[in-house]
């Protein structure tokens, strides 16, 4: 019976239930369900990076650059890998997102301004769970992670200097901070 129920509940009913499920059980029931969702996240390969020249797009009327719905898929997923636990893979995406900026143009306070905000804290709640999967232990392949994190970090310095040819406002000042001064 209770498969018949998650097939056919809503969807906020059931974010709604595991919040309450997890917030009254045991410490273990929280383990578990990372646990189960990480193996899941691994099953359907959500680490595997965006196309980066499918996020932005020009919108025909003005010429501004707006965010796609690709965009939205690629966040959504990095956020899932970090709630996870999978800090790493996130920053891998996350890392395909801010190089897709390289090159673009918009306004300091815009959609797309607002967007790469959120970007950027994004970054900095990756880099935390990063740090908390090296502390579980979880980091199968060092070289690889470490990999990740230069990666971003070359992104991000890139997107600076892109910044300054233009005169734009640097989006990810917080992400710069944190991952220059981690210690990895």
């Amino acid at each position: 019976m209770a498969d018949t129920f998650i097939a056919n509940a809503k969807v906020d009913d059931l974010r709604a239930i595991t919040r309450s499920l997890l917030a009254s059980g045991s410490p273990n029931l929280a383990s578990a369900f990372t646990t189960a969702a990480r193996s899941r996240l691994c099953q359907t390969n959500a680490k595997c990076p965006p196309n980066p020249s499918t996020l932005f797009a020009i919108r025909q009327n003005d010429g501004m650059v707006v965010p796609t719905s690709q965009l939205n898929e690629a966040l959504s997923r990095a956020r899932t890998l970090y709630g996870a636990g999978m800090g790493f893979a996130s920053l891998g995406v996350l890392e395909s997102v801010v190089r897709a900026t390289i090159g673009l143009r918009w306004e300091d306070v815009s959609e797309l301004s607002d967007i790469l905000a959120l970007v950027d804290a994004d970054i900095s709640q990756a880099i935390q769970s990063s740090k908390e999967e090296i502390d579980a232990g979880r980091i199968g392949d060092l070289a690889s992670a470490r990999q990740i994190v230069t990666e971003l970090r070359v992104a991000v310095r890139d997107s600076f200097v892109d910044c300054e040819t233009w005169g734009g406002e640097f989006p990810f000042e917080r992400a710069s901070g944190s991952i220059e001064f981690w210690k990895f």
